[in-house]
């Protein structure tokens, strides 16, 4: 980490856009300066279909944090959904320039340099190298090779691809609104050192983040990212579900997915009456295993989306243990056992670490944050912030960080 930077990661999702600001302290630890979240327009389906409302939002969420801090922001990471994204494994061998003095950190970065060298397919760009482990002469695998006394050494990495015309869609929406790129970081690559605990970490896992109009998938063989992609499908789905279904309010269907949120109707205790208070002909009266049986179609339908996508990829057989997390999903009791019947694999609930930290709504956007953060072989990762010395000395601002600290 970078002691002192101070890094903005925004969030972009169809529900909403969320904000956190980050401090990289003296301790290695991120201090929340600022998180904010407004509600999000121009995204259906997980594509951008209106630049101006999306950009408009993002907006919103920016003014909003720059009058809690008092500063400027001229430029921030951003997550990308999975299903823009292109993973390329390459491996390469340097020599280094002093074999006697170790390897240096001007040895990795142009190993990484020489890493980007691949053939990269039409319409795709390089946004970010993931680095796997390092090899050296002897055999050794270390993720950190600088100092090591070695004449060459090899280094395994994934090559991270995205497509042109989204990096150009959503490269005008931030123009629009005065706020540069830092760089872009796909959703579950961001949440996969939050989410994941330190056993799934060593493991052959699929991490699928299920939000309200978009499910995120990312594969991970310990520390090599290995696939992701996406399903336009989420929690929201199944609020329209059961509007179309018992002829109601939008407002009252959300009103009772959050009710009555189970996934299998099998785990109902007490199969009462509900009353439906918006159904155009007055009241009508339904039974809540009707509800159940609405969100349980679409859970189970969201699972066999992501069934057909690993299978066709091959993928699906090395995948020994599934995590579910996101706020389409983590309301729903009983998804994971859906979600272990449907794709006949282990299936769990995140044992998410941000509790304490974060409200479940900045999740993402602080995943990202502490993603950045603990990029390795980076001098600074700060974002461009202009200080506000007519509102008072930065260390003011400071005092006010609020005590959100990982462990």
């Amino acid at each position: 980490m970078a002691i002192g930077d101070i890094i903005v990661g925004i969030d972009i999702g169809a529900s909403k856009v969320s904000l956190v600001v980050g401090e990289v302290n003296n301790f290695n630890q991120i201090e929340v300066i600022c998180n904010t979240s407004k509600k999000s327009s121009g995204i259906q389906k997980g594509k951008i279909v209106d630049e101006v409302k999306l950009a408009e939002s993002i907006s919103n969420v920016v003014k909003d944090a720059e009058k809690e801090m008092n500063m400027r922001i001229n430029s921030a990471y951003i997550t990308i959904p999975g299903k823009y994204v292109t993973i390329i494994p390459n491996s390469v061998t340097r020599e280094a320039k002093d074999k006697y003095s170790g390897i240096s950190s001007r040895d990795v970065s142009n190993a990484l340099m020489q890493a980007k060298d691949i053939d990269i397919p039409e319409g795709k760009q390089i946004i970010d190298i993931v680095t796997n482990n390092f090899i050296l002469e002897d055999g050794k695998q270390v993720d950190d090779p600088i100092g090591a006394f070695s004449s060459k050494f090899m280094l395994n990495a994934q090559i991270i691809l995205a497509d042109k015309e989204y990096i150009k869609t959503i490269s005008s929406i931030f123009r629009k609104v005065d706020i540069d790129i830092d760089g872009m970081v796909p959703i579950t690559l961001a949440e996969k050192n939050l989410v994941l605990d330190d056993y799934d970490q060593n493991d052959f896992i699929m991490l699928l983040d299920i939000g309200a109009e978009n499910t995120d998938i990312g594969i991970f063989d310990k520390n090599r990212f290995v696939y992701t992609s996406g399903i336009p499908i989420g929690g929201d789905n199944i609020t329209n579900d059961i509007e179309l279904v018992l002829n109601i309010s939008h407002e009252e269907a959300e009103k009772l997915k959050r009710q009555y949120g189970l996934a299998l109707k099998s785990y109902i205790d007490n199969d009462s009456e509900v009353v439906l208070n918006t159904v155009k002909d007055g009241e009508k009266i339904v039974r809540c295993s009707n509800i159940v049986e609405i969100i349980e179609a679409r859970v189970e339908q969201i699972f066999e989306l992501i069934n057909k996508d690993i299978t066709d990829k091959g993928i699906k057989q090395s995948i020994n243990n599934v995590i579910l997390t996101g706020q389409g999903i983590t309301n729903i009791s009983k998804s994971d056992i859906v979600g272990k019947i449907t794709l006949n694999i282990p299936v769990k609930m995140a044992t998410s670490k941000i509790i304490g930290l974060v409200k479940p709504c900045y999740a993402t956007a602080y995943a990202l944050v502490r993603y950045i953060a603990l990029r390795p072989f980076a001098k600074t990762v700060s974002s461009s912030l202009d200080i506000n010395s007519n509102e008072g000395l930065f260390q003011n601002l400071l005092e006010k960080v609020k005590d959100f600290f990982y462990s």
